[in-house]
C-alpha cells in the first residue's frame, strides 16, 4: 500500500508532540513493506523555531534515530495535492493549513481514488472550535481522533460511524528502558509550559512536591516564559531548555521517577486522553505518578502500572515511597511495561491505521459529512 501523511513536521518536535508517534507509525508502516511518504510545508513554525535556537544541530537526535525518514518539503498546495494522487492512503494532520485541507478534499470529491482521513490529536476542537470550523472535511472518508471523547465531538458534528478511535503509542524500538541500569537520581518531567493550561497544576502536583520530599527535579520543554522561570527557581528546580525527542529515552534512564501532570483540557474537557509520555515513559521503564487523570478508556490499570496523586499531599507520599522502595519501583515498571508491550505501540496502530483503511475501503457509497 502506498500511503502518504501530510505533518505539519516530521524533523521538528519541537512544541510538537505528534512527531513523536507519526515517526514511529511510519517507521513500522514502512518496515511492514508498505511505501511510506511524508510532507511537511517549508518554513513550519517548530522547524523554524528549533532551527533558531539550535540550529542544524538540532536536528542531530531525530536523523540518528530514525534515519529512514525524511520528508518531503512543499512550497504552494497544488503540487502536493497531484503529488499524492496517487497513494492508497492519505492522511492529513490537523494542525496544517485550512486550505491544503480543502484542496486535497476536493480532490477526493472528484474522483482521487485514495482514502482520505484527517487526523485530530489536539484539544482545539473543544477549546477553538470557530478555528476547527474553518477546515472544509466534506471530501473526507473518516476521521481519526486520538481519544473517545474527541471522537464523540465529531459525532455531534455529524461524522456518525466514520470517526475511528486512534490513540498515539510509544515508539518502543527507541523507547525502552536501558541496556544496563545505572544511578538514578531524583526527578524528571519533560513537557512545555504552554499557554499556561497547567501552570497551577505544575506547581501543586510538581514542583511544590518534589521541593517538599528532597527530590532533585530536572526540568525540559520549551515556552516557559520568566515568570514560569522564576517558579521554578523559587522551587530548587533545575531547567534545562529543549531537549530532542529522540533523546528523551536517556533522560529518563537517569531519574528515579517522572510525574504526568495533564492539560486541564485534557481533564475537564477530553477526558481519558494521555499525552504521549505517558506511553513513553512506561515503555522506558521509569516509574510514573499522574495528577489528577480519569482514565476513561481503560487504556492502564492505574495504581498497577503508574500511581495516582488526588492531591498536592498524596504526590509528595507517593514520591516519598517510590525514592525508598526499589520493590515498589520495580512493580510499576514491569506493569506498565507490559501493558505498552501488550496495547501501546506503534505496531499496535499501525495495525490499527490499516483495518480502519480496509473498512472504510469495503464501502462502496460511502457517505459524506456535511
Amino acid at each position: 500500500m502506498r500511503i502518504a501523511y501530510l505533518a505539519h513536521s516530521l524533523a521538528s518536535c519541537w512544541n510538537h508532540g505528534n512527531a513523536h508517534f507519526l515517526r514511529g507509525l511510519l517507521r513500522e508502516l514502512a518496515l511492514a513493506g508498505h511505501g511510506v511518504e511524508a510532507f511537511e510545508p517549508r518554513g513550519a513554525w517548530s522547524l523554524e523555531n528549533l532551527l533558531r535556537d539550535h540550529g542544524e544541530g538540532g536536528l542531530s537526535a531525530f536523523r540518528a534515530a530514525y534515519p529512514e525518514l525524511e520528508a518531503t518539503i512543499y512550497d504552494a498546495v497544488e503540487p502536493v495535492v497531484d503529488r499524492v494522487a496517487g497513494a492508497d492512503l492519505v492522511i492529513v494532520h490537523e494542525w496544517n493549513e485550512p486550505a491544503l485541507v480543502a484542496a486535497l478534499g476536493t480532490a477526493r470529491k472528484r474522483g482521487a481514488r485514495h482514502t482520505l482521513l484527517f487526523h485530530d490529536t489536539h484539544h482545539r476542537a473543544v477549546s477553538e472550535p470557530d478555528a476547527m470550523a474553518r477546515y472544509d472535511l466534506s471530501g473526507y472518508d473518516g476521521v481519526l481522533a486520538f481519544g473517545e471523547t474527541l471522537a464523540e465531538v465529531y459525532r455531534g458534528w455529524g461524522w456518525g460511524e466514520r470517526v475511528f478511535v486512534w490513540h498515539e503509542a510509544a515508539d518502543t524500538r527507541l523507547f525502552r528502558p536501558p541496556a544496563e541500569e545505572s544511578e538514578r537520581r531524583g526527578l524528571i518531567w519533560i513537557g512545555n509550559w504552554g499557554d499556561d493550561e497547567r501552570g497551577a497544576e505544575l506547581e501543586t502536583y510538581l514542583f511544590g512536591p518534589a521541593q517538599a520530599v528532597g527530590l532533585p527535579l530536572d526540568i525540559y520543554g520549551v515556552r516557559y516564559p520568566s515568570a514560569a522561570l522564576a517558579t521554578l527557581a523559587h522551587h530548587g528546580a533545575r531547567y534545562h531548555g529543549w531537549a530532542p525527542n529522540a533523546g528523551a529515552p536517556a533522560l529518563f534512564a537517569r531519574h528515579v521517577a517522572t510525574v504526568h501532570v495533564p492539560r486541564r483540557f485534557y481533564v475537564e474537557r477530553l477526558p481519558g486522553i494521555p499525552t504521549i509520555r505517558v506511553f513513553e515513559a512506561l515503555a522506558c521503564g521509569i516509574p510514573l505518578v499522574s495528577a489528577p487523570w480519569h482514565d476513561a478508556e481503560g487504556l492502564f490499570s492505574p495504581g498497577t502500572d503508574y500511581l495516582v496523586a488526588g492531591s498536592g499531599p498524596d504526590m509528595e507520599r507517593h514520591l516519598c515511597a517510590l525514592r525508598g522502595d526499589p520493590n515498589l519501583r520495580r512493580a510499576l515498571v514491569a506493569s506498565g511495561l507490559a501493558t505498552i508491550e501488550a496495547r501501546h505501540t506503534c505496531r499496535h496502530r499501525a495495525d490499527e491505521l490499516l483495518a480502519i483503511a480496509a473498512r472504510l475501503r469495503a464501502r462502496t457509497t460511502p457517505e459524506r459529512a456535511a
